[in-house]
Parts: C-alpha cells; sequence; structure tokens
C-alpha cells in the first residue's frame, strides 16, 4: 500500500477512477448475468417461479447483510483490502454457479455474489468520489447501469447462440474477475486508515443530517424505480415469454437491456441541467414508460414492451444519478461509505421485496395480472414523489 495517498489530479488517482469504474461495471454485470438464464433453470432444474425470484431476493438480502456491517468499513480500513475482498468472493460465487445443479445452489450462488456486491457498491463508489469529485457522481450513476446492461446482453447473447451458456457465462465472468484481482496490484490506495473499525461494523444507518431531509423527499420515486428494476430483472424475460410467445433469452435479456441502455444514456443527457428539475421529468417518465409498458402486456406486442422499457429506463436513470447529485455532496469524506450503504439499503430492499412477492403473486393472479398491479403501484409511488418534491431540495452544482 502506499503511504502517500494521491491527490485528484495526479496520474495515479486517475488510474484508481479508471480501475475502480471497471471494477464496478464487472460487479454489476456478473450480478445480472443469471436473469436470462432464470427461464432456462425453471426447465432444467423444474422450479417454479416463486422460487425464482427467492433466488433472485436471496443476493438483495445478503446484499443488505453487508452493507449494515461492512459498508462503511473501507472509510477506516483503506479502499483496497475490502476491493480485494469484493473480487475474490465474487470469484467464489461463479464457481459455484458453474457447478449448480439445483436451486438450492443457485441460491447459494446468488447468496455469496450478493456479499461480494455488497462490498464492492459503497466501496467502489467511494474511491471514484475519492479521485474524481468532478466526475465522481455520474460515474456512480451509471456503473450499475452499465453493468446491468451489458450482463443481461452478454447472457442473453450466450444463451441463445453459444453451446453450454449455464458454464460459458461463468466461466468468461471468472477469467475477468481473476484479471481484476491481479491488476489490484497496481492500484495505490486512496483512504488512510484511521481507527474505529470494529466499531463500525456494528449494523446501523448512518445518514448525515444535512442528507436527511432530502433523502426523506426522494424515497418514493426511488422506491418506485428500484422495484421497477428488480422486475424486470427477475420477471421480465418470463413476461416477454407469457404474453408475446417469444421464447428467445435473447430477446427477453435485450428486453431488459434496453432498459438499462437507455438508463445509461439519460445520465448522460440530462447531466448539465438542474439535478430537481431532471428528477421531477424522470418520475414523469418513469410513469409513461409504465403504462407503454402495460399497453406491450395487454396488446401481447413486443415492440411496445421494447418501447416501454426504453422510456422507463429514462426515467429510471435521471431518478437514479440526480438523487445521488442531490445526496451524496451533502456528506463529508469520512461519511460517504457510509451514506452511500444506507443509501443502497433503501434501493435494495425496494429492488428485492416487491419483486419476491410478485414471484409468490404470480402462480395465483397470473403473470400479466400482476404486471398490472405491480405497474399500478409504481406509478402511484411516482406519482406521491411528484407531490413531495415540489419543496426544494438542496442541490449540489450540476456535474
Amino acid at each position: 500500500m502506499n503511504s502517500i495517498l494521491p491527490t485528484a489530479t495526479s496520474p495515479s488517482a486517475h488510474r484508481m477512477t479508471v480501475y475502480s469504474f471497471v471494477f464496478a461495471v464487472l460487479i454489476s454485470v456478473c450480478s445480472s448475468a443469471p436473469t436470462p438464464l432464470y427461464h432456462l433453470y425453471q426447465e432444467l432444474f423444474h422450479l417454479p417461479s416463486a422460487m425464482i425470484t427467492l433466488i433472485f431476493g436471496s443476493y438483495a438480502f445478503a446484499l443488505l447483510a453487508v452493507l449494515l456491517t461492512l459498508g462503511g468499513l473501507s472509510d477506516y480500513v483503506g479502499r483496497r483490502p475490502l476491493i480485494l475482498a469484493a473480487l475474490a468472493i465474487n470469484a467464489a460465487a461463479l464457481v459455484i454457479f458453474i457447478f449448480a445443479d439445483s436451486g438450492p445452489m443457485l441460491m447459494a450462488g446468488r447468496i455469496v455474489q450478493g456479499f461480494a456486491t455488497g462490498i464492492a457498491f459503497p466501496t467502489f463508489g467511494a474511491t471514484i468520489l475519492d479521485t474524481n469529485k468532478r466526475h465522481g457522481p455520474i460515474l456512480n450513476s451509471i456503473t450499475a447501469f452499465l453493468g446491468l446492461m451489458i450482463g443481461t446482453l452478454l447472457c442473453g447473447t450466450l444463451v441463445a447462440f453459444a453451446p453450454a451458456p449455464t458454464f460459458l457465462t461463468y466461466a468468461v465472468l471468472l477469467v475477468a474477475t481473476l484479471a481484476g484481482i491481479i491488476a489490484l496490484a497496481f492500484m495505490p490506495e486512496t483512504a488512510a486508515r484511521r481507527p474505529g473499525a470494529l466499531a463500525a461494523m456494528r449494523p446501523r444507518i448512518s445518514v448525515p443530517r444535512r442528507a436527511r431531509g432530502p433523502l426523506i423527499r426522494v424515497t418514493p420515486v426511488n422506491v418506485a424505480g428500484w422495484a421497477l428494476a428488480g422486475f424486470y430483472l427477475s420477471l421480465m424475460p418470463s413476461l416477454v415469454a407469457v404474453t408475446t410467445g417469444i421464447t428467445s433469452p435473447f430477446i427477453g435479456g435485450a428486453v431488459v437491456a434496453t432498459s438499462m441502455l437507455s438508463a445509461t444514456v439519460s445520465v448522460f443527457a440530462f447531466r448539465a441541467f438542474a439535478p430537481q428539475r431532471v428528477l421531477s421529468a424522470a418520475t414523469a417518465g418513469l410513469i409513461i414508460g409504465v403504462l407503454i409498458t402495460l399497453a406491450g402486456v395487454e396488446e401481447q406486442t413486443v415492440l411496445l414492451l421494447f418501447l416501454g422499457t426504453a422510456v422507463a429506463g429514462l426515467g429510471l436513470g435521471s431518478i437514479f444519478s440526480n438523487i445521488l447529485k442531490i445526496v451524496l455532496p451533502l456528506a463529508e469524506g469520512h461519511e460517504r461509505a457510509e451514506l452511500l450503504s444506507a443509501f443502497l439499503v433503501e434501493s435494495y430492499l425496494a429492488f428485492a421485496i416487491p419483486a419476491i412477492v410478485a414471484g409468490l403473486a404470480a402462480p395465483v393472479l397470473g403473470l400479466s395480472m400482476t404486471a398490472y398491479l405491480y405497474g399500478a403501484v409504481v406509478i402511484l409511488l411516482a406519482m406521491i414523489s411528484i407531490a413531495a418534491t415540489r419543496t426544494s431540495l438542496v442541490e449540489s452544482p450540476a456535474v
């Protein structure tokens, strides 16, 4: 470990920004890779929809457990040790997936993967902010969406066109993860060690006083956006197959990837505008996108599903990025990882719980009716948010 931390303008800081961004995208790619495989796993292992969403949800709950205990640890022991832990645990998860032959093994892989992601996201996010305060919020905004897009599209392509996709997908990602572990040796440290690591591991939610009001006011739309993302990543490929009769894993994965691509595009397209103004427009876009998607379900038209997810993705990306713009700058340097962990706890609860409920409801109500009810709840939360954010939010300068 370097004894002298790199300055924000040094070449080593730039290198650390690039490495951290690439690693964060890689972790997101790994976390989304199973999505196009869920339908195949259902057929291979004779799994009900409820089991699929439980497998999906186990990842989120494992992630939350780690966020509550280790989410702020890199503020105390440094970034590099936690980065190494995240990559090593992610490699172990991929090995489990390679040898998975049942629902319980898939759940075990997702739980281990959740541990890796729970360590990775706040650590990489804090590292990027350490080394690039100007562009850090934008980079943190797109890592998840870019990784989710690449993961679902890559895996969907391998499932549709490559042999042994349940092996090849994870083997490719394992090689990339091992390469990342090797590259870590060339990365500098960006955070100084300080006492209090053991105390920091006590489960807690820590939100600086200055950030509490803004975070509360954006919570409804944050929940709506992440709940919609959870539905896309767990049940959308099955919904495409049920409503349109198109069973190609590539098409199901492409619909999900479309939402993540448009989310990534929206972060860049609206980055120069005032965060609160973009947040209001994005919330309206989320509502419109959900309505178009539900129209695609009703009309059983895959083109409307693509269009709806694209429009909803524009809203989703702008919502996430502008919440980060509003909230993260309100934390001091030593508070960043803990605040990001608290935000991700809220986000991943919204990501997992509604999707699990939908998976349990689908066998009773049917997948299409479940989608209608799910969309209605998302729209209601978005409308609540429009009312809640009429009051002024603390805004940071546009990035």
